[in-house]
This record gives structure tokens, sequence and C-alpha cells, in this order.
């Protein structure tokens, strides 16, 4: 769409002077010289960068986009053509009032002030400055106002740790003082969790924007170490603001992402992210990228870092136009950021600055640059901070006098002191003040639930009814489906008949009564509108007309809420971000995000190691994001067999060794609020129906990893009746035995405790030896977090009962070492606990189908023998 880029054919790697003198022939007498290229075929000495003298490239985009103008899209030409009609091709100079309204109005100084006065105060300390960018701050300034000016009165922005707290302080306007509380290592931390460091917090601020005069939101969203890992996350966020207030077309909510040069070019999940802003279900309409180019990523320089000629190369995917501008001419980056919100605010597309700077410490405060880029660090070390460099320009031309420019230094340099020294009676420091997603009226002002308590999550079975035959009908007339489609329909209307539920009939059921409620449903993944197995069908495809859909969730009920189901592209790391972004900006919604196959989540584990997992303990942000992981091993291979519950279930943070106060009051509801995650495997669809409604019916949110079926979604005993989902029902934590071994339980030999699908093969195999009566199964439907309570009363129930666990996966995977030593501390360790399952092994299942056969019948022959572990006795 849109090709104008610095790097046109006929710009090859040239030196400075010789960049200039090919384009000098052909260019206005006044206008300015260019920005360097780097060459990276020259000796390091020869490099031109950083001799401060160079302006924006802007002027290059325009040359390259004049030679070939058969590539731009044709409404973009208009624009790009008017636009530079307008400008003259070149940023027109401003006035001298206008020059010192810049100056004073946009307080170019402060930034550079920031630094300096953190520098004086806390030298030794990390804070990741911005030194050498300091221009970032009126940059963001810029883009800000101009789209506020434009009608956006909510900007979600990301970034990483580089010029955070600059960015804090001087765009989001979070207190000077909160944040000078984060360099005092005497403060104690509130008990609200681990806390995180000082250039990983967010925020949340709204306040009146003074160019304009409106009033505007700023978020900037938490984010760890693992750069550009938030990306796709404020890309969900932002998608989830438009989607609530209505605006379809980015007018009112749009997000900015900040990157360094180094992360742009060489994390994929910039790719990942560049590609979900057209799609329908996830475009934000417009991202405003700006690159602090530091010329270096920690110690490694351009050459070795990417095989592109520029860092931003990455979003030509998008053909998203790149302004590429020397952060040392101040005026040029307000222009060329004015430009990138314009495009942003005509066009609703992508925009990328390359703000070419340079970082005047090493990574950090305490790192020495010198050791690996000591020509480069020279240079460096001759620069004055561009703000003062452009303060001192102004006042040597008369635009500001030098009592005027003294007074700015002044003024803030005594805001600073003042914040410290109120920074001083602070006596403890509080994470919740850094939240950067706050939920209005959904806690107490104290941020507490409002309650303790979770209601029934089962209902009448009119509604159960209702939605049930909606699931097995077509809602629009002169819609043709598959014949397929209408045998698996026909199946559904007589489950329906019969008051019994499938896997599928119960998500249905589920979504379909959250709906009802005002829940927005937001279901997203790849192949989800049909189902990886062909189960789900949520949206029907006329045969006969191309692209005619029908949703039939949404012809529930006359004013239910929106029901959103999209496949993804085929993307975890982006996508799982993107929906857990979404889901962080309401409590009152479900958000799920399913993968293809439970292994699948491992390419997204950057996501849920640091985000997902933690996000409460570091940010105080509560989520509610629900994870589908279809699980089992079904004989498919090492592939496609395994969620890896061994994984989720290590990260859990209670104690197996401690035994909780079971007579605590809703000790089941307080074990929900102080775990960082819940993890559960359902065995019944009616399970899963509770677990879903759960979820949203608590006063609190907490993230839901669910391990799905694959064989159990058409299995003819995984079926639940209407019972089971009626009023007064509840979500299993665990489901008992109940049958004929619970009957006479003093005759029970050994009381098998497993989770899933294995439940179905320990039934069917305990019927063919006719050991119902000396054999107990009791099924934990939740893992984590763990239910003593219920587990103490089936141990107590079986007394002569020796207890296994068993489990289909390996036993160096799957659930044993999470399940063994807090079933041991249940009974007070008064009984081993015995294992029946597969062997260790590397992969987590055989690709041979003979080899899975024997390997469950090995596990079904130890489960059911009851010498099998007199030998350990």
């Amino acid at each position: 769409m849109f090709h104008l880029r610095t790097c046109a054919a006929k710009l090859r790697p040239l030196t400075a002077s010789q960049t200039v003198k090919t384009f000098s022939q052909n260019r206005p007498a006044a206008a300015r010289t260019f920005g360097q290229i780097r060459c990276y075929t020259a000796p390091v000495a020869a490099e031109p960068f950083l001799s401060g003298t160079s302006s924006n490239y802007v002027e290059e985009m325009y040359y390259a986009w004049l030679e070939n103008p058969k590539s731009v899209h044709k409404d973009s030409t208009v624009w790009t053509s008017l636009t530079w009609t307008r400008s003259s091709t070149c940023p027109p100079p401003h006035s001298l009032e206008g020059r010192s309204r810049l100056f004073l109005c946009g307080k170019s100084s402060d930034a550079w002030r920031f630094e300096e006065f953190l520098q004086r105060k806390w030298s030794s300390e990390k804070r990741f400055g911005l030194e050498g960018c300091e221009v970032l701050i009126p940059a963001l300034k810029t883009i800000i106002d101009k789209s506020s000016e434009n009608g956006v009165d909510y900007v979600i922005m990301g970034m990483p740790h580089r010029g955070r707290l600059n960015v804090l302080a001087n765009v989001i306007r979070k207190e000077l003082e909160q944040i000078f509380c984060q360099f005092d290592s005497k403060l104690e931390a509130a008990d609200e969790g681990s806390g995180d460091v000082k250039y990983h917090l967010g925020m949340y601020h709204r306040r009146i924007n003074r160019v304009t005069d409106r009033n505007i939101t700023l978020s900037l969203v938490a984010n760890p170490s693992h750069l550009e890992a938030a990306d796709p996350v404020v890309m969900g966020k932002t998608k989830a603001e438009q989607f609530y207030c209505g605006d379809t077309e980015g007018k009112k909510v749009m997000s900015i992402l900040l990157h360094g040069d180094a992360a742009f070019a060489g994390q994929g999940i910039v790719y990942e992210t560049f590609h979900l802003s057209d799609l329908p279900s996830y475009t934000t309409h417009g991202t405003v990228h700006v690159v602090v180019n530091n010329q270096i990523g920690f110690t490694t320089d351009p050459r070795m870092a990417r095989s592109s000629p520029y860092p931003t190369d990455v979003a030509r995917v998008v053909n998203a136009p790149i302004f590429h501008v020397n952060s040392d001419d101040p005026e040029a980056v307000m222009y060329v950021c004015k430009v990138a919100a314009e495009w942003r605010s005509t066009f609703h597309k992508d925009v990328v600055v390359d703000l070419v700077c340079y970082r005047r410490n090493g990574h950090n405060e305490m790192d020495e640059p010198m050791f690996t880029q000591p020509l480069m660090y020279k240079q460096i070390r001759k620069q004055k901070p561009v703000l003062q460099k452009y303060a001192e320009l102004l006042v040597s031309q008369g635009v500001v006098n030098q009592p005027e420019y003294e007074e700015e230094i002044s003024k803030y340099d005594k805001i600073c002191e003042e914040a410290f020294a109120r920074s001083k009676d602070e006596k403890i420091l509080h994470i919740k003040h850094w939240l950067d997603s706050p939920w209005p009226g959904f806690f107490t002002l104290d941020g507490q639930p409002r309650s303790m308590t979770c209601p029934s999550t089962g209902l009448t079975e009119d509604i159960l009814t209702h939605i049930g035959n909606v699931a097995s009908s077509v809602p629009v007339e002169d819609f043709t489906i598959h014949g397929g489609l209408s045998r698996i329909l026909k199946t559904r209307g007589e489950l329906v008949k019969n008051r019994t539920v499938d896997w599928a009939l119960a998500e249905y059921m589920a979504f379909g009564s959250l709906l009802k409620e005002g829940i927005h449903i937001r279901l997203s993944g790849q192949d989800v509108e049909r189902g990886t197995f062909s189960h789900r069908h949520h949206v029907l495809h006329d045969q006969n007309v191309d692209k005619r859909t029908c949703i039939p969730m949404n012809h529930l009920w006359p004013n239910q809420a929106p029901y959103t189901v999209c496949n993804s592209s085929l993307s975890e790391y982006g996508v799982l971000g993107f929906e857990l972004g979404f889901a962080m900006a309401s409590p009152n919604a479900l958000v799920l995000w399913e993968a293809q196959f439970g292994d699948f989540h491992n390419t997204a584990q950057c996501i849920i190691d640091q985000f997902i997992c933690p996000g409460q303990a570091k940010w105080v942000r509560q989520n509610g994001i629900v994870l589908l992981l279809p699980h089992g091993m079904e004989g498919m291979g090492p592939e496609h067999s395994s969620a890896r519950p061994e994984r989720f279930l290590q990260m859990c943070n209670d104690d197996p060794d401690v035994l909780p106060d079971l007579k605590e009051a809703n000790f089941d509801i307080n074990q929900l609020y102080d775990c960082n995650w819940v993890v559960v495997n359902c065995s019944t669809p009616g399970n899963f129906f509770h677990v879903l409604r759960r979820q949203i019916l608590l006063p609190f949110r907490k993230p839901l990893i669910i391990f799905t079926p694959k064989s159990l979604l058409r299995h003819p005993e995984a079926r639940s009746n209407f019972d089971e989902m009626l009023p007064g029902t509840h979500f299993q934590r665990v489901i008992p035995e109940d049958g004929p071994a619970a009957q006479n339980p003093g005759n029970v030999k050994r009381l098998l405790f497993c989770t899933g699908k294995v439940y179905y093969d320990l039934t069917r195999e305990r019927k063919a030896r006719d050991m119902v009566e000396q054999v107990a199964i009791t099924r934990i439907e939740q893992l984590s977090p763990f239910p003593f309570d219920l587990l103490l009363q089936e141990v107590q129930k079986y007394p002569n009962a020796e207890l296994a666990w068993c489990q289909e996966e390996h036993k160096n995977q799957g659930y044993y070492d999470y399940v063994k030593p807090r079933l041991r501390t249940t009974i007070s360790r008064a009984k081993p606990v015995w294992y029946a399952g597969r062997d260790p092994a590397a992969a987590p299942a055989t690709g041979n189908k003979k080899t899975h056969l024997t390997e469950l019948q090995r596990l079904l022959d130890t489960a059911f023998d009851l010498d099998a572990f007199k030998n350990f006795s």
C-alpha cells in the first residue's frame, strides 16, 4: 500500500557527504542536511554516526516516493501529495514566536532535567535512563496532543524499561514522589505480592490535555524484561477499550508502542503483532510505533544484530510508512510525529517513527560501554544532551532569552526537589498505586472483593432447553448448511430432548447463559469457530453463498451481550498476549484462548510465565483469562498429546507441606482468592459448564487453566444430565466414588485418585475385572488450589484402603509430583501414596500405536493389582 521508505533502491550505503551531494542537486535552497546512513562495509572508524549536525530523513522518503509513485495506494498518494505540497516538501520553519512557544509550552527541558536529577540523587541505582534520546518525551507529547486534537480521548502505551520512569513522570504525569519512593531501599513493601522493579511498572491516569483542553486517559501497561512481550498485550487492551465504547474505527482509543532498535528487529513477536494489525477481529485501526534507535543492542553492534539495512524493516510486511528522523533535531522530530499522528488519524493504519539517537550510558547506569564500543562512546562523550543543545540554540538565536531558559530549568528542578522531600514522608510502598488497568466499581474502594461467596452456577431447565434448541438449529431463513452438520445439529436436538448434554452443548449453555446476563464472551484461537475436532460449530457457513455466515449464539436473547468467536492467525505468542490484554480491560467479560492442541501453548510460554502466572503478584493486576488446552494420551504421538500440566502445576503458589485451616469459613473461595491461578481437568461436561460460569460469578478474577478433552468430546459415557446443572448445583472440585464401593467403604482395598480422561479407562477396566466393590475411584477435578478438605473426607471414608494416584502421563510429567506431597500432607503422612502410570520418559508420548496400548494396559494392570505395591511397603 505505502512504500515510502528511506532505503529506496538507489539509496545504497553511502557516507553522509555522498548522501547530501546526491540529493542536493534537486532540492530547495533552504533544505536541511540528511541524517547519515550506516555503512556496514566501512571500517568502524569511518562510520558517520553522531555528528550532531544531521536532520530528518523524511525528505529522502519523499524523493523515494516521487521516483516510484505507482507502488503507492491511491488514497495514500493523494494524502501524501497534499501533505508535502502544504509543507513545501520540507518542515516549514517555525516563527520566532512559534519556536519560543514550542520550547516553553513543550517544556523541552523536563526530560533532560529529570534524568539529571535521578543521576544526582541515585548515581549507583539502575534506572535505564533516557539520556541520548530525551527528545522522546516531547515526541510522545506531540503524538498525544495531535491525536487528542483529532478526537482521541484514550491512549494505551507499551514500552520497554529504557526511559520508562521519564515517560511516567513527564508524559503520564505520575506523582514524582511515588517514583522517588521506588529508589528508597529502606521502605517496606505493602503485603500485595512480590512487586516488581520500578522500571517495569505501569500506570493509569486521566487528566486534561493542556494543548487541546480536552480530557485524555493515558495507560502505560506494565511489562517484564522480555522486550516486546507487551506489544500484543497493549493491542488487546486497546481492542477491548474500543469494543466497550463502540469505537469501531479507532477514532477514540488508540495505542502507542515504543521499541528499542535491537528488539524491534530481533524479536519475532514484533512480526506477530504487525500481522494482527489488519485482521478483522484483532485490528486496533492503527498504532503509532516509536523506535528509540540507540544504534546498539546491549553490547551488540547492528551489523551483528540484524540482516536488514534498518531495524524498522519488519514494518514493511504491512507497508507501514517509516519515518527516520535524527533525534538531535527536535523540530524535525516534532514535525515527523505530527505527520505520524495525522497518518494514523486519517488512514487508521500502523505508522513507524524511527528516532535515530544514541545511548549515553551503558546498558544500565552501572555498565561500561567502552569495553565493546570504544570509538562510538568517545563520540558520545562529546555530545551535549539534545534538549540542552536545542535550548542553547534558541538562546543564541534570540528566540528564548537566557533568563527564560534558566527559569524553566530552575522551575523543574524545584519541582523535583519538593517531590523528593515529600517522598521522605512515605512509610510503605504500595504496588496498587501503579495499577495500569483499574476496574471501577468491581472491588471495594480499598481494592477488596465485595464478598467472599459464590452463588450457585446452575440454571433453570427452561434456560437450558432454550439454549439447547438454538444450538441445534439454524436461526436464519434460507440458509443452507452442510449435510454433515445437519446430522450434528439433529443429534444435539435429541440430546436436549433427553435432558442430556455432551461437551459442545455444555460449553454452549455456559456461554449462552452468561450472554443472557450481559457478559460479553470472546473465544479466540486457531480454528475455534468450528473447533479443532469439529465439535463446536459456532459459526455456520452457507453452502451456496460465499462468505455468508451465521452465529446462532448471537440469536439467543433479545438484549443479550454480544458473542465474539474468531479464528486467529497461526500464532500463539501474539494471540494469547492479545487476549490477555483484552481480558485486562473489564472483569465483566469471559475471554478464552483455545490452543489448537494443548502443547502449542509452549510457543506462548513467555505470556504464560511473565504475565498470566505472576501478573497479580507483580503488578496487583487481576485477570480472568481462560486457557483451553486440549490434552490426552490418544496414541497420536509425542506432539498433540500433552498440554504439559506439570508446568502449570509447578508454578502454583500453594505450599505442598502446609495443611490449611479446613474449618475456615468459605474455605474453597478463600483458596481461590489466595491462589495465582486455577487449574482444572474436568471429566464431565456438566462440571465443565459449572467451572466456566463460576469464572464470572466469583467476586474476583483469576486465570483459569482447563485441560480439555479430545476423545471425550464424543465418548458415549461423557455425558451429563440436566439435573447436574439445575439451580443449587455447583462446580465439583472432587467427584467422589458413587458406586458399590461407596456403599460398603470398609470393604474397599484400594482408593484410586485420578483426573480427566483416564477415569473412563479405569472404570471400564474395573468393571471388566469385577472389582467394583474392592476399588474406589475418586476424581480430582480441581487440581489447584488443591482440595485438601474434600480429599481428607474421601480418605477417612475408606479406612482400610491403600492410596494410589493413577495417571496416563509419564511419571515425570502430568500431575503426580504435584498431587503426591499434597495428598501426603492431607493425611498427615500416615500412609504412602503409590503410583500407577507410565514410566518416566523424555517425550510426552510414544509415536507407536501398539506401544501406546501396551503402556495403557500396563498402568491399568498396576492400578488393579492389589498386590502391586507389597514389595515396596
